[in-house]
């Protein structure tokens, strides 16, 4: 049962945070950071606030004119100096962006990919006038219990079941002791099943809640833990399911619906490392509203 008041609650402190220029706080001293031994011209602007427009950007779906027009409205007395637009459009696709959330012990994380357009061109367009500007592939790891990306590739054309080793990697890439995470099983559909993905966690003791695909066999020169799965899903696939909880698998799906649904299904960015980084951005700000809720 949703608790509405802390729900609502919860939607007024996204606004509070992506207007929040308490960062200005440690202007002086990140920038003093920034400069120590830099070549050349020394930064105007700290990372901490250039993040803080790009998330702004993201969230109201703002061109970077616009975003220069909310800073000069908005914080005019408050920012020592207004970055034009071509300034924060080159610096947000320099931030060093990383999906850094440090869960620890027991984690079941959902594997899942889907596709954002490269342009917002309506589909009447795209037929009328046989343009297709193609689709970027996000795979990401969400953690089931809290909903939150542990981990996030962009690729074009790549196969689902070549990412999930990358995926579970970056996912856990530090040991829980040193509060990052430690892995315990991962939940995946019929597009990540193959040998190489079973014995890649079995290899790192990851218990794997990955559905074999129906015409499946065992056979001798199979993983063990690849044929095993296949004969308990072969026998009862409804037990197989409630087993490893195989229906949170859709916390995945849930994460792409809410970032979608908050900044829509295209990308702005025309190159593709800037797409990548828009993407990061996007993910970042929708894990910072999840720990929110």
């Amino acid at each position: 049962m949703i608790d509405w008041p802390s729900y609502n609650q919860s939607l007024v402190r996204r606004g509070q945070v992506l207007l929040d220029y308490d960062v200005l706080d440690g202007w002086d001293h990140e920038l003093s950071l920034m400069n120590h031994g830099k070549v050349g011209e020394p930064y105007a602007y700290p990372d901490s606030f250039i993040q803080l427009l790009g998330y702004m950007r993201a969230y109201f779906h703002l061109p970077y004119r616009q975003t220069q027009g909310v800073v000069i409205a908005h914080a005019i007395t408050k920012v020592p100096c207004i970055p034009d637009y071509s300034t924060i459009s080159r610096r947000v696709n320099k931030l060093d962006i990383k999906i850094n959330e440090k869960l620890g012990n027991d984690i079941v994380i959902a594997l899942d990919s889907t596709g954002i357009k490269v342009a917002n061109r309506g589909e009447w367009m795209r037929h009328k006038w046989h343009v297709r500007k193609g689709y970027l592939k996000i795979h990401v790891a969400v953690d089931i219990k809290r909903k939150r990306i542990l981990s996030l590739e962009v690729t074009s054309e790549v196969h689902d079941g070549k990412m999930l080793s990358k995926l579970v990697d970056n996912a856990s890439s530090s040991s829980a002791a040193d509060g990052g995470n430690h892995i315990k099983g991962v939940l995946a559909d019929g597009m990540y099943d193959s040998n190489n993905n079973f014995r890649y966690l079995s290899r790192n003791h990851i218990k794997s809640g990955i559905k074999t695909r129906s015409n499946s066999k065992v056979r001798s020169n199979n993983c063990h833990a690849r044929n095993m799965s296949v004969v308990k899903q072969q026998a009862n696939l409804k037990i197989w399911k409630r087993s490893m909880s195989y229906g949170h698998r859709w916390m995945a799906e849930t994460a792409f619906s809410s970032i979608k649904r908050m900044f829509g299904e295209h990308v702005t960015a025309r190159k593709f490392p800037n797409m990548v980084k828009e993407i990061f951005l996007k993910a970042t700000l929708y894990n910072m509203f999840s720990r929110m809720a």
